[in-house]
């Protein structure tokens, strides 16, 4: 494993990582400026809006990187081949890619693999920098508490640990859907913080009031056990995706011609095992893999149905204080993210898991992650322009 880690390389990722923050720092900015925007409050809450813009990107890449079997592409971490980019390795990618033209080292390869590392290196660069001046901002009116940051931090470092398991342990399935799940939580830290700032903008006594109303409102306790069960479907996705289950059904409704077709969950849902292994020295068989993708099916008839109704449900929700619905805008929203994720998801078996389909099925739990912690964090201000 020694050879698999070489941090000769760090230093140089580090510093092109921090390099490419600046130019989304230099876009704040500029629109700051523009806007006539002052103090520490507008700058936190812009940098976080494009971090957290950034971290979609960089959860959309990630999948990029996985579905063109790009994960290996460069065989050790941080770097390649112990260099800071496939430039410098060029030699030992050819040599490889002699030796094994059907393996997964290749240059373009190479190349979608450290573009993911620079792009991660880039946010784990803003949100440092985030935490460093919450802490030294933490005084300033309207800052947001530095612990959220301090938090998104320790993530990230988490985020990095991860990225290099995925290397170190060739793919595991456990490691690459962990580290999936990590990025979404990654999502909702940064949303929940958004949200939280954009709520320090002046507040009504109405606004207040309706605050008060949702953070009691049972509406908003099932919120969070919806979120929950997006999280296990997360989970069950993307063990569906690092399994390489997704074509044992290529069908909908149906499944192999059968409404329950042969499965093996014992075999499906063993976690630690080297990919395309079954744990044992053999190769996973198809009732396993079937076991995956019906688990993952099924469970997204009951999360898909909740969300409907959840959403349905936001769309009447009516405080006192306001007389109207107030969550109109974010049912909507919701239920056009449901939607669109069905969507996406039958394309991803009735066409043959087209790579399309399969990153939007990717951002849609994440924005569906976004949407949800958005909403269930308070001190948010409502859709409703009340008065």
């Amino acid at each position: 494993m020694g050879s698999l880690i070489d941090l000769t390389p760090a230093v140089e990722v580090a510093a092109l990582g921090a390099l490419l923050a600046l130019v989304p720092v230099g876009l704040v900015a500029w629109r700051v400026r523009r806007q006539g925007l002052s103090g520490w409050h507008a700058w936190q809450r812009v940098l976080t809006v494009l971090t957290l813009f950034l971290t979609l990107d960089l959860v959309v890449f990630g999948a990029f990187t996985r579905l063109t079997d790009s994960g290996l592409g460069c065989p050790d971490w941080p770097g390649c081949y112990g260099e800071t980019s496939p430039f410098a390795a060029h030699e030992q990618i050819t040599a490889a890619q002699l030796a094994l033209p059907t393996g997964p080292v290749s240059h373009h390869k190479a190349w979608i693999e450290m573009m993911h590392r620079y792009l991660a290196t880039a946010v784990g660069a803003l949100i440092t920098g985030l935490m460093v001046a919450a802490w030294l901002m933490r005084r300033k009116q309207g800052a947001l508490s530095p612990w959220w940051a301090t938090a998104t931090f320790v993530w990230v470092c988490a985020q990095g640990a991860f990225g290099a398991m995925t290397v170190t342990l060739k793919l595991q399935p456990i490691i690459v859907t962990g580290h999936l799940l990590g990025a979404l939580l990654g999502v909702g830290l940064l949303s929940a913080q958004v949200a939280a700032l954009g709520a320090v903008e002046g507040s009504t006594r109405v606004h207040s009031a309706i605050e008060q109303a949702w953070a009691a409102s049972s509406l908003r306790r099932w919120g969070w056990g919806l979120l929950f069960l997006l999280a296990v479907q997360v989970a069950l996705g993307g063990w569906v995706s690092t399994n390489y289950a997704v074509l044992a059904c290529g069908e909908a409704p149906m499944c192999q011609g059968q409404w329950w077709p042969e499965m093996d969950f014992e075999m499906g849902f063993r976690l630690f095992r080297p990919l395309g292994g079954d744990g044992q020295g053999a190769f996973i068989t198809l009732p396993g893999l079937t076991a995956i993708h019906m688990a993952h099916r099924i469970f997204a008839v009951l999360v898909l149905g909740l969300m409907v109704a959840y959403g349905l449900a936001l769309r009447q929700w009516t405080p006192v204080a306001s007389g109207e619905p107030v969550w109109r805008r974010s049912g909507l929203i919701l239920l056009f993210l449901t939607a669109a994720q069905l969507l996406s998801g039958l394309s991803n078996v009735v066409l043959g898991w087209p790579l399309f389909a399969a990153l939007m099925h990717t951002l849609g739990a994440a924005l569906l992650v976004w949407c949800l912690v958005s909403l269930l964090v308070c001190r948010r201000r409502p859709d409703a322009v009340l008065k």
